[in-house]
């Protein structure tokens, strides 16, 4: 929500607790006519800490705002009214883990409120568990605080404890995530902690294998479903939830397409289907008569995330790969691969379902390519 804007003068929204009760944060610059317009709002008060002005949070004096404001000054709502993006993959929501723990005396579970948002916003089961196991750490370490009553100076206390234990900044952000989740969408305080720095992102390559060693993961497979599992993984370049999450159905022998339901950021998308896999799958269709999914456990259902990391390292193992294997390094190598045989960019980009061109960007910096016209001083 915006008001239009009339001309330079404008003021920001911002969630703010104080005294354990919600306000409204009014961010401006220094401006006569907008000082003079704060000073009658209702119980207004100025924060030192937070460099505002605030009054209480309600409807009434959130519409008072919009009203007083009205043709002086352009109101940011930004940060008070974001918008989110539902996570979701096609999977089955399970907690029961959560349910059946063996808790020591005086540890603090995650809130029953907790849960339901990330059920209601279809987060995938292993986010799910991410954000519970940092959110209970972190509650654990302010076992006996009320947590609205925290704030950001002690959030930085947590986060320079979490340094100090040499925690990855990986780790850092994913604490931060599931904290700013329980305030800001739990408790629908968006940007409560909106001055938290984060650590500096680490620009890690992906790490690739090569054409020789994916065929030698295939040929030692063990046998055809395990072969087609890994084929299919690295063919059409899929993470491991849109493997398991594929159906008979989604493949289009005809226009020689796959079609991946609900990926990650819960889109749709094809991919490419490879002639050879086709063969192979026909195959394993005979032998293995699956009913729903692509790939079956042995009770019926999608396969197990567990399996297909398992059929990986093993054929990893069998080709001698030296290097620490895992299911994301097939789509890895087949985005570098389809770059380094000249596929642009949107191409692989639109296959792989990223979002930004620059995720896809960074496979420029592994492809051989990009090195094979240099020459090496040693060999001058």
């Amino acid at each position: 929500m915006v008001i239009q804007h009339m001309n330079s003068k404008h003021i920001t929204l911002k969630h703010l607790v104080i005294d354990n009760k919600k306000m409204i944060g009014l961010k401006f610059y220094p401006d006569k006519v907008i000082q003079a317009l704060v000073k009658n709002l209702p119980d207004v008060k100025w924060s030192n800490k937070y460099g505002m002005a605030y009054i209480l949070n309600t409807k009434n004096n959130l519409s008072l705002v919009f009203q007083t404001f009205k043709g002086v000054a352009w109101i940011n709502c930004g940060h008070f009214f974001p918008n989110r993006i539902i996570n979701g993959e096609n999977e089955k929501f399970d907690v029961q883990w959560f349910r059946k723990r063996n808790l020591s005396t005086g540890y603090r579970a995650c809130p029953e409120d907790y849960l339901q948002k990330l059920e209601i916003k279809k987060y995938s089961n292993r986010t799910v568990r991410t954000y519970v196991d940092c959110f209970e750490t972190f509650i654990n370490h302010y076992r006996d605080v009320e947590l609205m009553s925290l704030d950001e100076n002690d959030i930085r206390s947590y986060l320079q404890h979490l340094i100090q234990e040499k925690k990855s900044n990986s780790y850092i952000n994913q604490a931060i995530n599931s904290i700013k989740f329980y305030y800001e969408v739990v408790k629908e305080m968006p940007n409560r902690f909106y001055a938290i720095e984060r650590p500096r992102k680490q620009k890690t390559l992906p790490k690739v294998l090569s054409m020789q060693d994916i065929q030698a993961m295939i040929q030692n497979a063990g046998n055809i479903k395990h072969k087609c599992i890994i084929s299919t993984l690295y063919s059409a370049g899929l993470r491991r939830s849109e493997l398991i999450n594929l159906k008979i159905e989604d493949i289009d022998s005809k226009r020689m397409l796959m079609r991946i339901n609900k990926g990650k950021g819960n889109e749709d998308r094809f991919t490419i289907l490879s002639t050879r896999l086709l063969n192979d799958l026909r195959a394993y269709y005979k032998e293995w008569k699956p009913r729903v999914y692509l790939f079956e456990g042995a009770k019926g259902g999608p396969y197990s995330s567990t399996s297909i990391l398992k059929i990986i390292k093993r054929a990893a193992r069998r080709s001698g790969i030296i290097q620490r294997v895992h299911p994301h390094m097939l789509r890895h190598s087949f985005a570098t691969h389809l770059l380094e045989n000249g596929t642009d960019l949107r191409s692989i980009q639109t296959i792989l379902g990223h979002k930004s061109p620059k995720t896809t960007e960074i496979y420029t910096h592994v492809a051989v390519n990009n090195y094979r016209n240099i020459k090496n001083p040693l060999d001058l």
